[in-house]
């Protein structure tokens, strides 16, 4: 049986679409190579949100073929969506696979490969050589009720056998179909390995409704669609019961959580709440009502929420985080741009007043929170005074971090065709401007808790005498101390070191399970831990 490789690019949801894509190879009983050079079959994972991302997966096909030339390249994701036969022309490319069958990639390469695909063990990795196939003698059926692909499966069938007196070489095969007509959500934990296993991140909601003229992600991604609620408990609790004391929940749009979803039989925590209603008469699922759900009905000791649409940020939410201290403090903004003009022609759905607004009442909710954002700047037509409204915006406001981006046109994109495009130095120099104003902030925001006490989580294992961690308000932290990971740990802060946090456990008896040498070299699986105490958490908090 050959082994298999998956390789990701781009934003957390790709890489849980990533893991849901392992899963279905495993669950067919395939085994994971160490690294793609060791592999039958590498499935390149795709971004395409910059023309820089589809160049990283080019070089990486590149690379393939040319270190392990006898595996099946298979491309899946949002370049494969966007541009499949751009993709497909590349050489060593076997089969393009888009976002709209990604649930399927194991299933559709299992009748490739029994059509023109035979085992070689010769590089001792459990490659697989191609066969020429024989010449069709007419088209390609397309499946039953469809004209709009043609699935892999059909292809064996079609073209029969290997022994034709006239064989030919295929092309890369194709499966890619409209996203739009797609509701499948591709979901499974996703664990990182810079974090030793720690911090698992869970998408559970995927596509986007809005049209952000810069935006090419609804196209590759589809509709906003959302993981049935009791499919996110399921998940949570599987890995509480595994012994993880941290889940990040994630998502293309992640605040439209439910809103694609009927709360037939709503959990008990949310009987009482006053729901939207469809004409169906059935309560709407909101993200608040997942948020209270995955703290009433499961252990799970810290729930970390990745970004979420300034408009989204209710009061209800942030009543949520402030009284829970089982939820990280924690809030991502996307942002964009500080000028109203730039806004509008983005399409963003708020203006720079209400996403000020939204940013003063998270940090009045929670004042030791991290609150981040995205900004982009060189969107065509962005002037001098567009940035500086956007430069005044992030100075005045209580951001610690940035993500900053510089615009990258998209085809198929409304931007694209926008006049007045910014020269390439001007925006680079915009976004060295913005980093750093980000650097001077995070930094303020460091130095505000030397000498505090903080709630870290430890991730990878040891480092000669020390422990990597995070904090809960999301704040790289290097603890003294040989600690194990998985362990949330009460730090006092002494002082910052490149870029970092640097602190002692503030408790000894948290030291009685500290792992002796060997065990740092290699880190172990977590295992179940008592829950965080929430009277301590809540006043570590208190006292920041």
């Amino acid at each position: 049986m050959a082994s298999f490789y998956v390789q990701n690019f781009g934003c957390r949801a790709t890489q849980a679409d990533g893991a849901a894509i392992e899963r279905q190879f495993t669950e067919l009983g395939l085994k994971p190579a160490v690294a793609p050079e060791k592999a039958g079959i590498v499935v390149l994972n795709t971004c395409t949100v910059t023309s820089a991302a589809d160049q990283d997966a080019r070089a990486a096909i590149r690379r393939l073929r040319r270190d392990n030339p006898a595996c099946q390249i298979v491309v899946t994701g949002c370049y494969a969506q966007r541009a499949p036969q751009e993709v497909a022309s590349l050489p060593g490319v076997t089969a393009v696979i888009g976002n709209s069958h990604k649930h399927q990639v194991a299933n559709c390469l299992l009748p490739l490969q029994a059509a023109g695909m035979r085992h070689s063990d010769e590089s001792g990795a459990g490659s697989l050589k191609p066969e020429p196939y024989r010449q069709a003698s007419g088209p390609v059926p397309p499946p039953p009720g469809s004209s709009s692909f043609v699935p892999i499966g059909a292809l064996a069938a079609h073209y029969g056998g290997l022994n034709n007196e006239q064989p030919v070489t295929q092309p890369a095969r194709l499966l890619v179909s409209d996203i739009f007509a797609h509701t499948e959500l591709v979901a499974a934990p996703v664990f990182e390995a810079a974090s030793d296993r720690t911090r698992p991140n869970l998408k559970v909601q995927d596509g986007c409704n809005n049209r952000c003229s810069f935006c090419i992600i609804p196209f590759v991604r589809g509709l906003s669609r959302s993981l049935p609620l009791a499919e996110v408990i399921r998940e949570v609790n599987r890995l509480v019961a595994a012994g993880y004391r941290e889940v990040v929940i994630s998502g293309i749009n992640l605040g439209r959580w439910g809103r694609d979803l009927e709360l037939f039989s709503p959990p008990s925590s949310l009987a009482s709440r006053a729901s939207e209603t469809r004409k169906s008469g059935c309560p709407v699922a909101r993200f608040e009502d997942l948020v209270r759900a995955v703290l009433s009905e499961t252990g799970l000791e810290k729930l970390r929420i990745s970004s979420v649409e300034p408009m989204d940020w209710s009061d209800e939410l942030l009543d949520l985080m402030q009284a829970s201290p089982r939820i990280a403090q924690h809030a991502h903004v996307p942002m964009q741009s500080g000028s109203d003009r730039i806004l509008r022609a983005m399409h963003r759905r708020y203006r720079p007043w209400h996403y000020r607004e939204k940013v003063e009442n998270i940090r009045s909710a929670m004042p030791s929170a991290a609150i981040g954002a995205d900004v982009m700047v060189g969107f065509p037509g962005e002037s001098d005074s567009d940035f500086d409204l956007t430069r005044r915006m992030i100075a005045e406001l209580p951001l610690t971090y940035l993500h900053v981006f510089t615009y990258s046109s998209r085809p198929g994109t409304r931007a694209a065709t926008m006049p007045n495009h910014i020269p390439v130095e001007v925006a680079r120099e915009r976004n060295r401007i913005l980093r750093t104003l980000a650097a001077e902030k995070q930094s303020q925001f460091m130095n505000h808790f030397l000498g505090k006490t903080l709630e870290a989580i430890t991730l990878r294992g040891c480092d000669g005498e020390a422990t990597e961690a995070l904090t809960d308000n999301y704040l790289k932290l290097r603890i003294r101390e040989r600690v194990e990971p998985n362990q949330w740990m009460a730090v006092r802060v002494e002082q910052i070191v490149d870029g970092r946090l640097v602190g002692s456990v503030h408790s000894q008896e948290a030291l009685a399970n500290a792992p002796s040498s060997a065990s740092c070299q290699q880190p172990q699986s977590p295992t179940a831990k008592p829950l965080t105490n929430p009277s301590l958490t809540a006043e570590l908090r208190q006292r920041n």
